[in-house]
């Protein structure tokens, strides 16, 4: 039975899920000196990959968030945590994310597993780690979660679990939770991103020709995935993407250990983002679930030092998977 009880001890307005989530938007002030490695994927394409490297045995590869990157607050804060205790660090910036528009129509969605697939056989056949452990954030921690289930029977022995944090893993009810009034702020500001790069792709894309005043006029997930993701990446309906590129129905399958980190107050989560039953009956899927939290929050105080996110992972590490840098 394997659910976590480690707390976040906030103080207040921390208890406040918005404060903590946008604060540490804004409180890493962290700049890594990362070294880029861009990889030609099998469809014409790039993907870029960030390295902090410290000679180590040992690689965490981390995966940001819808419309994040390598420089979002909670991957440098994580990158820098790790790299102090001496593990190597390697950020994957999912296609279109890192600063440059990617080579071809499609980009990324929350269940794209082969360039997971694709980034791990990479790491393998170039570099020479005895561990590699796989964390992701949001939508990074479903690619993740799902990665674990989809490819169990095929996944590489140096893989040795995975870390997942604020994830969405059921996506039909997140996204309708995300439409609700308290998130409005964070669904205007993904979709004034996402808006902006389907605009571009429509340009550099002349086949691809979306009516541009519903993109406008779009005000919800939804509205995104009619628009770009189903049309562009062969699903049937928003519907049809949502169930499946969910982690969830494979949470079940993975028997790497693997731990997923859900505060209780995530206003981007839906009930059926806690799977505790799921938890209950593995052996190897762990779940912790803080009061407290926020979506990719979890700070404590301003000022916060305790980097407990952080802490966490690095606990599970070496304490559930036992491998130390």
């Amino acid at each position: 039975m394997p659910l976590l009880k480690s707390q976040l001890e906030t103080s207040f307005p921390f208890k406040n899920p918005h404060i903590n989530t946008i604060y540490k938007f804004f409180s890493s002030k962290y700049t890594p000196s990362y070294h880029r490695v861009r990889i030609d994927t099998w469809d014409h394409d790039f993907i870029d990959l960030d390295f902090l490297t410290s000679d180590s045995f040992s690689l965490v590869m981390l995966i940001h968030g819808l419309e994040g990157n390598s420089h979002s607050s909670y991957m440098r804060s994580t990158s820098q945590y790790l790299q102090k205790l001496g593990y190597d660090v390697v950020c994957v910036n999912l296609r279109g994310c890192s600063g440059e528009d990617n080579n071809i129509l499609q980009t990324y969605h929350a269940g794209k597993t082969d360039d997971v697939d694709f980034i791990i056989k990479y790491l393998i056949e170039n570099y020479n780690y005895k561990n590699i452990i796989l964390a992701g954030f949001s939508l990074g921690g479903n690619m993740i979660l799902k990665y674990l289930g989809e490819y169990e029977n095929k996944i590489p022995e140096v893989i040795k679990g995975g870390i997942a944090v604020s994830v969405p893993i059921d996506l039909v009810s997140a996204q309708e939770e995300l439409n609700k009034l308290k998130n409005k702020i964070y669904m205007q500001e993904f979709l004034r991103t996402l808006k902006t790069k389907v605009i571009a792709k429509s340009e550099k894309f002349p086949e691809y020709n979306p009516d541009k005043k519903l993109i406008a006029k779009a005000s919800s997930f939804k509205d995104f995935e009619e628009l770009y993701t189903a049309p562009v990446f062969g699903f049937d309906s928003p519907e049809d993407y949502w169930n499946k590129a969910s982690s969830k129905p494979y949470l079940s399958k993975i028997k790497h250990k693997t731990l997923l980190i859900n505060a209780k107050d995530d206003s981007f989560l839906s009930i059926a983002c806690y799977p505790y039953e799921i938890a209950e009956n593995s052996d190897n899927f762990y779940l912790a679930t803080p009061k407290y939290g926020g979506h990719v929050g979890f700070v404590a105080s301003f000022n916060d030092q305790s980097y407990w996110m952080e802490k966490q992972l690095v606990d599970f590490i070496q304490n559930k998977l036992n491998i130390y840098s």
